[in-house]
């Protein structure tokens, strides 16, 4: 009998585990360990700051749903790995040994790299539902004595989606409270232009983004540092294609939400020869750590390089996509070792985006993330924002009930295919 443990419960870990039930059976066990006893479902983390949605309404109790499927939960933080000894120290002190391991913990938010900033700071956060939650307390506060606005993302983060999304979200909000008079809003951004994504752009993204943000009436700032956030502005250093700053800024502020760049969590990152130097897994074409064969890990804890060097830093995203394929190739390439047989499935790296911008949205295709693609595709409407809001539905459904099967495959890009058929 195998015991397979999936750090993470998360868009990578939940799946994962279930999959991983149901394609080993009962005659090995799986068990499924989350710093927290809930699923957060994070896409839907900007609507949450508005009030569009509670954060009840997107986050399951992780016990109930998985044990009924024979899956063993422990929540509890881990503190330490030991891939030698093929065991896992938690933070109450308990021990858990396994034969397999999936790494799917998602990241480590690295607020400690800019002066001020995080939630402990003075900018607020959209990467878990906590910080939505109480970046939604301070949005209330806000709009009793409104004024200007700064969003976006800084150096060195790679998911540059929830920005341009919360920046329409806040936008459109705003605009139904007749309040977006009294809001200036300026866009800050690591990205070379708007609508790079960390990923060298898809199709028109940025003509579309661009657009959006003109019609808007929200300005930006591109190859940009975040030098310092305060209380009352954000300090910002612009820099020019060669990387050189050529103008500082001092934008002002009343509330500031930016997306940070991201690590590899401390118990992971501390293991020599597991990670690169940010902390993130190392990976090879099936999913599986080089120097330690039986430890996998999908999800935005990979290691992944940039698609391309930019004047100010940026990473490549991990999008729903390409997470729901690797974890599809790891439970495949798991049940072969198991069997004795070689692991041979490997994701499809490919990046499907759709992002609501509140009362429109935006949806892109890039097939494979890293250029020359076959399929670069970009669709404006708002058939994405409702599109968006299905999908969180179904996929809050699908963690309840324990479904299995791939929603971006059979849903997401059967949809977007017939859509693109009518361009």
């Amino acid at each position: 009998m195998a015991h397979v443990v999936v750090m993470g419960a998360g868009l990578a870990g939940m799946p994962a585990a279930y999959d991983l039930k149901k394609s080993l059976g009962k005659q090995h066990d799986v068990t499924l360990i989350n710093a927290t006893d809930a699923f957060q479902f994070t896409p839907s983390n900007p609507w949450v700051v508005v009030g569009w949605r509670t954060p009840e309404q997107i986050m399951v109790p992780i016990a109930p749903q998985v044990e009924k499927k024979g899956i063993h939960f422990i929540a509890q933080a881990v503190t330490r790995l030991e891939p030698a000894q093929n065991r896992l120290t938690l933070a109450n002190g308990d021990t858990v040994q396994y034969d397999y391991l999936v790494i799917a913990t998602g990241p480590k938010l690295a607020f400690d790299e800019i002066p001020g900033f995080g939630p402990q700071g003075h900018t607020h956060s959209v990467c878990t539902t906590f910080h939505a939650d109480d970046a939604a307390k301070a949005y209330a506060t806000f709009l009793e004595n409104p004024g200007p606005v700064v969003v976006g993302a800084v150096q060195g983060a790679s998911c540059f989606g929830p920005a341009y999304e919360f920046a329409m979200i806040l936008d459109a909000d705003l605009r139904k409270r007749k309040l977006r008079h009294k809001v200036p809003m300026t866009f800050v951004t690591s990205e070379p232009y708007i609508g790079h994504m960390g990923l060298g752009g898809v199709g028109d993204s940025k003509g579309l983004l661009e657009s959006e943000l003109r019609q808007r009436h929200i300005k930006w700032i591109t190859n940009a540092k975040v030098l310092e956030a305060g209380a009352g502005s954000v300090k910002v250093a612009e820099h020019n294609e060669k990387g050189e700053a050529i103008k500082e800024h001092e934008v002002p502020t009343r509330f500031t939400m930016l997306i940070p760049a991201f690590k590899g969590i401390d118990p992971v990152a501390q293991v020599p020869g597991l990670c690169n130097p940010r902390g993130f897994v190392l990976i090879d074409e099936h999913q599986r750590n080089p120097q330690y064969r039986n430890i996998f890990s999908a999800g935005v804890c990979v290691a992944i390089p940039p698609v391309e060097a930019t004047p100010v830093p940026t990473g490549a995203p991990k999008t729903g996509y390409m997470i729901e394929s690797m974890v599809t190739a790891i439970v495949e390439n798991i049940a072969h070792e198991i069997q004795g047989k070689p692991a041979t499935a490997k994701a499809t790296w490919n990046a499907i985006c759709l992002a609501d911008l509140g009362d429109s949205g935006v949806a892109f295709v890039a097939l494979p993330q890293i250029p020359p693609r076959n399929v670069t595709w970009a669709k404006q409407g708002k058939w994405v924002h409702v599109a968006k809001i299905a999908f969180e539905k179904y996929f809050i459904r699908k963690m309840k009930s324990g479904k299995t099967e791939p929603i971006y495959e059979k849903y997401v890009l059967k949809a977007l295919g017939i859509l693109r058929l009518q361009d």
